[in-house]
């Protein structure tokens, strides 16, 4: 438990509070507007991510790769998306936190990884949609900064094994990215962390 709380399953708590800190700022007339994700409204945004802290706590509690698919863009949101949301993100950490989840073996759809993997993929999610929401509504962009440092200084081990992964981070070559790397001038070298992850991860900071 001191492991979960500690390591891996503290960070995904912060990177959730940070989602939540720029989710009770949207306002009702924003919930139709875009979003960096393609073809993503704000409410699409948000569902998605209460929905996938409700898929990893079922995937952490055994279910199957097709059950996860199955209920991937499924309505978690109801009329109380907030309140959805931070039910979510309570029932995704419990799961987490289960006696050997971290060192069990998931059926991701993927590609089979252990829990402890699956949660750092989850909260590397968390951070980047952050800075999603934060841009498709006006609110504060700036990431925490530790969680940045993590996920940036990770990505090879977060994504390891899977069928899809981050761009290289050397070259713009095509192969496994997670995300498509925008095209255009590359970043300076003065660039900051968050814009180096932020453009790894397919956005245009």
């Amino acid at each position: 438990m001191n492991d979960y709380a500690n390591g891996i399953g503290g960070r995904f708590l912060r990177a959730c509070a940070e989602f939540e800190t720029r989710l009770r700022t949207v306002r009702e007339s924003q919930w139709g507007l875009p979003t960096p994700c393609a073809e993503w409204e704000v409410r699409t945004l948000v569902n998605h991510m209460a929905r996938g802290n409700l898929n990893y706590a079922a995937l952490a509690l055994g279910c199957t790769s097709a059950q996860f698919l199955r209920l991937r863009d499924a309505d978690a949101l109801g009329a109380d998306p907030l309140g959805a949301y931070l039910r979510s993100v309570e029932e995704c950490a419990a799961a987490f936190a289960r006696p050997g989840v971290l060192e069990s073996v998931l059926d991701y759809p993927p590609g089979p990884v252990s829990g402890r993997q699956a949660l750092a993929v989850r909260t590397a999610d968390s951070v980047v949609h952050t800075w999603d929401l934060a841009r498709a509504v006006g609110a504060d962009e700036t990431l925490d900064a530790a969680l940045v440092a993590w996920t940036g200084a990770h990505l090879d081990d977060i994504y390891a094994g899977l069928a899809v992964a981050p761009a290289d981070r050397e070259s713009s070559a095509p192969a496994r990215r997670f995300f498509a790397v925008p095209e255009g001038e590359p970043l300076p070298d003065t660039a900051s962390r968050q814009q180096r992850l932020l453009r790894w991860m397919g956005r245009r900071p």
